[in-house]
């Protein structure tokens, strides 16, 4: 093994004062230093000390906020960062007529008709359906941009053709909330874009086929089971504003009802636990109000509940703070 050098001849390090800086014309020390877009000055005499010095401030200061958003003039020489959902370069120069005369306006025209770019129209349309319906259905940004990208693969691939785009847009949402972890039922597609869910079903598989390539290895697309009762309690639960721990206590409940509610849809099994919980601990609520969140038939709850009623002594746990008292008869 080699020796190591001794810690005596290493040095600490020591600030040299026998190096300064002053001006080599006033000889000021420390000297005024003024730094002026390119150069540096020496404010007691003038001296340019250098020059070309590469500026890291911004290239143009915006005022915009000045005039109150009338003009809304933007001094900026920079544009927008490219669009990956986008098509081309987007590094066109747009022409604006906003406040000018007649001839801009007729200028402005020429050049949109000239650059107009088809493909991108209709990228931007779909995008803008995707905003919409995902928008009204609280859907996280996430989960809408996950659903832009497929939908971008499927048409730089020119897949599903013949397909409506309407249904083509329905399924990339619905895979788009399974890659997110974003449980949501073919009923709640449904209610989302009136797509029918035999059509959301049929081309939901093929594109996550279509997708799980290797030409699409960088969307990083997986394949996936059903949705699962467990994604289902807390949303259904916040919906119905019932507290928290009724979702806890109805997942625990499918947990334990998995063999007395086995063949049963998921929308049936969360349904009939909640409806279960909430009369258990005295926060009833009915099947009917359960129905319009979970969008299944208040008869369907019943038929599941039927099940969990008739075996409610070994069901219901001890520490759940409920009365079977409380549970309405079958």
């Amino acid at each position: 093994m080699a020796a190591q050098p001794a810690n005596s001849d290493i040095q600490p390090w020591r600030e040299n004062l026998s190096n300064y800086l002053k001006c080599p014309d006033c000889n000021e020390w420390p000297p005024n230093l003024i730094h002026e877009s390119s150069s540096t000055v020496c404010g007691s005499c003038g001296i340019v000390l250098a020059d070309r010095i590469i500026s890291m401030e911004s290239e143009w200061r915006t005022f915009s906020n000045d005039d109150g958003g009338k003009n809304n003039n933007d001094p900026s020489r920079v544009g927008e960062a490219v669009n990956t959902l986008l098509d081309g370069s987007q590094l066109e120069t747009t022409m604006s007529y906003a406040g000018g005369t007649k001839l801009g306006q007729m200028l402005s025209r020429a050049q949109n008709r000239q650059l107009e770019n088809k493909s991108n129209k209709a990228l931007q349309k779909a995008y803008i359906d995707i905003d919409h319906k995902c928008d009204g259905f609280a859907i996280p940004a996430n989960v809408k941009n996950t659903a832009k990208s497929y939908y971008k693969a499927t048409q730089d691939g020119n897949a599903f053709k013949g397909k409506p785009v309407e249904v083509i847009i329905a399924a990339c949402i619905f895979l788009a909330c399974r890659q997110c972890g974003v449980g949501r039922s073919f009923n709640e597609i449904f209610s989302m874009t009136s797509v029918p869910k035999k059509d959301i079903g049929r081309l939901f598989k093929k594109l996550e086929s279509y997708l799980s390539t290797q030409d699409h290895r960088v969307l990083n697309v997986q394949s996936t089971a059903g949705t699962q009762p467990t994604e289902l309690f807390g949303r259904f639960c916040n919906m119905l504003n019932l507290p928290h721990h009724v979702a806890i206590t109805s997942h625990r409940l499918a947990e334990k009802a998995d063999d007395v509610l086995a063949g049963r849809s998921p929308l049936s099994i969360v349904s009939a636990c909640i409806y279960f919980i909430s009369n258990l601990i005295g926060r009833g609520k009915s099947a009917k109000e359960i129905s319009k969140v979970a969008k299944v038939s208040d008869g369907t709850i019943r038929n599941a509940y039927k099940l969990l009623y008739k075996r409610r002594e070994e069901l219901v746990e001890a520490d759940w703070k409920g009365d079977i008292a409380n549970l309405p008869s079958a």
